[in-house]
């Protein structure tokens, strides 16, 4: 789909979280309209939408209805089922990425499938059924496994380590193995986690953001590196397997990629993600084009802007809640008196433990000079 009249184009945005906000800012950019669906009146995308459809992502009726006011449809998360927005696409609204893409991304055993078919390498993976299925598997892979839900996990919510056959009734019991779909994974010792943002348009350009390593803390990403520090050789690699990955589920917009980096270079796919992606927040500030433009570009089918990093090095740190309740946010003065600083709050009134509040970006001639720099802002707020 190409779309060349830009008086006015309406883009409806399924969710309303800090992605769908940070997206809504870069299309307000663009002089697009937007419309949010969320089933929250006040989340953070919907305190700046033009349109705001209250309904939850699931809800066929509030589905049509921002179907019927948009130009052009496209997702927050990959949650919302395929066959929904099938039928959506079946009353002549496009969206991306298009309900085929979700349908192999949005089941982790799918999309490794997906990716295995296509020679892309990924960690071994076995589709479990029963507790007995587990078992075999850490016959087969040895111990530790990592049993996931194939559905709706994230931030490492719906993952179990499991290091023994006498903790499998209780991580099978805790993931909802009699009623869920779930699949185990070999448990990979890597030496870094690598990130690669990829936007693909409609025409069929794309663009690849730089490499960058990510630092997890209790299973959230805590900080991204821009450049990771990894070789020329490294680097295109990664940038190549992510490029296949995407034209693998004939994506369509942005394309967040996790790799694992192991002790001899090799480089596994963990999981993809069908949108803007926490490790590309940085690209706000510190490329010529943010992820969230470039993908709006992606589904217009407009040129794509340059990936490239307007200075050396950047680092974002997440802003993650530390109790539960109303958010009452404090430390910014002490935080934005850092030079160099760019502060994003998301606008969540509720905060709670690793609850992703907000996040902060630095620039700098080096990895170092901006990790410094970002991580004392940080230690200032709190939530």
């Amino acid at each position: 789909m190409k779309i060349d009249n830009m008086s006015p184009i309406t883009i409806g945005i399924l969710g309303g979280g800090q992605l769908a906000r940070m997206t809504a800012a870069a299309g307000y950019k663009l002089g697009l309209r937007i419309a949010i669906l969320d089933p929250e009146s006040d989340s953070p995308a919907q305190q700046l939408a033009n349109i705001k459809v209250v309904a939850s992502l699931d809800d066929l009726s509030g589905l049509e209805n921002i179907a019927r006011i948009s130009d052009l449809l496209t997702l927050e998360n990959e949650f919302v089922n395929a066959p929904l927005l099938e039928h959506i696409e079946s009353m002549g609204v496009h969206i991306y990425p298009t309900s085929r893409t979700v349908s192999l991304i949005q089941d982790k055993l799918f999309q490794k499938q997906s990716l295995e078919a296509n020679g892309i390498d990924v960690p071994a993976f076995i589709e479990v059924s029963s507790q007995k299925d587990i078992l075999e598997a850490g016959r087969r892979f040895g111990w530790p496994l990592m049993l996931k839900v194939r559905r709706n996990g994230y931030d490492g919510r719906g993952n179990e380590l499991i290091n023994g056959a006498n903790e499998i009734p209780k991580s099978w019991t805790k993931l909802g193995g009699e009623t869920r779909g779930l699949m185990v994974e070999r448990f990979i010792r890597f030496k870094k986690e690598l990130a690669v943002m990829v936007a693909r348009s409609s025409n069929g350009e794309a663009v690849t953001y730089p490499v960058v390593e990510t630092v997890q803390k209790d299973h959230i990403c805590h900080i991204v590196k821009a450049p990771a520090n990894v070789s020329t050789a490294i680097s295109e690699r990664a940038g190549m397997m992510a490029r296949r990955a995407i034209e693998a589920v004939h994506g369509v917009g942005i394309f967040g990629l996790e790799m694992f980096l192991l002790d001899d270079d090799s480089i596994l796919i963990n999981e993809m993600a069908p949108r803007p992606h926490n490790s590309g927040h940085y690209t706000i500030e510190a490329c010529v084009t943010s992820q969230f433009e470039n993908h709006l570009r992606a589904i217009l089918g407009f040129p794509l802007g340059s990936a490239s990093m307007i200075l050396p090095a950047a680092v974002m740190v997440n802003l993650l809640g530390d109790r539960s309740g109303v958010s009452n946010i404090s430390g910014v003065e002490k935080a934005l008196r850092i030079p160099g600083v760019n502060l994003h709050i998301y606008g969540k009134k509720l905060t709670r433990p690793n609850r992703k509040m907000g996040h902060i970006t630095v620039l700098g001639a080096s990895v170092e000079e901006a990790l410094e720099k970002a991580v004392k802002a940080a230690s200032f707020i709190s939530f």
